[in-house]
């Protein structure tokens, strides 16, 4: 059964799910992809900056995509290649279907997100950008530009997308607040959800923070805890379905 962080979090209004990109819709971490296959190698001296808390994720991936080099083709061409999670699609329909809000939140970049949910046939608002919070990234002859429009103002974290801002922004009236995720970048986020998925790095930070968390491994996984606690009409969560505690995995 799916664990709430908060007491008395169930409104009216239903649950919203926020989610990861990077190694959470998709297999791997596509950023890191790109560097590791068309970046100078001094990319990862920043990203150990990055890990040690030395630099935020706006800084790093500033740094990092400034020593890319490649043409468009070729970037497109190791995006397609990329693949996603199995179940997402499914699970997204499942979002659609119960009229759960569904929000993308990501350091990553719009081009690269757009062009895996399009390879991988999600349309609608994902795809259009209204539920797609990401930096940016532009062509200049053979090198990339970085740019973040969902970090102003600049974050205390010093992040490339706030991801705590938006979901107090439009998560205020919706309980509970869904947030599924994977790594390092998401540790700000859990902060103001209510019902976390993790794995891997997002895992170990919840279960060191003392953080309640249920882990995963797939969408599919999610979409099972949360089928009971989501009703057919009105994306209501059922109160005598979601247990309201705290759960840490020891």
């Amino acid at each position: 059964m799916a664990i709430c962080r908060r007491r008395g979090t169930i409104s009216e209004n239903g649950p919203i799910v926020f989610c990861d990109f990077d190694g959470t819709i998709t297999d791997i971490d596509v950023t890191d992809e790109i560097l590791s296959q068309l970046a100078h190698p001094s990319w990862r001296e920043v990203e150990q900056a990055w890990v040690q808390g030395l630099i935020g994720s706006r800084e790093c991936l500033e740094r990092q995509m400034a020593l890319v080099e490649t043409t468009e083709k070729e970037l497109n061409t190791l995006i397609d290649s990329i693949g996603i999670d199995a179940h997402f699609s499914r699970f997204y329909r499942f979002t659609q279907k119960h009229a759960v809000p569904f929000y993308v939140l990501s350091d990553g970049f719009d081009y690269v997100v757009r062009r895996v949910l399009r390879h991988a046939g999600v349309n609608g608002e994902l795809r259009n950008g209204s539920h797609l919070f990401t930096s940016a990234l532009e062509f200049e002859g053979r090198r990339l530009t970085a740019s973040f429009p969902n970090c102003s103002p600049p974050c205390g974290h010093g992040c490339a997308t706030c991801k705590p801002r938006i979901i107090r922004r439009l998560g205020h009236k919706h309980r509970p607040i869904i947030y599924i995720g994977d790594g390092l970048s998401d540790c700000f986020a859990v902060e103001e959800s209510d019902l976390i998925f993790a794995k891997r790095q997002l895992l170990v930070h919840c279960r060191e923070a003392g953080i309640g968390y249920h882990p995963f491994e797939t969408f599919a996984d999610v979409e099972a805890a949360l089928e009971e606690q989501v009703e057919s009409r009105g994306s209501k969560v059922k109160s005598h379905g979601m247990k309201i505690a705290v759960a840490v995995e020891g």
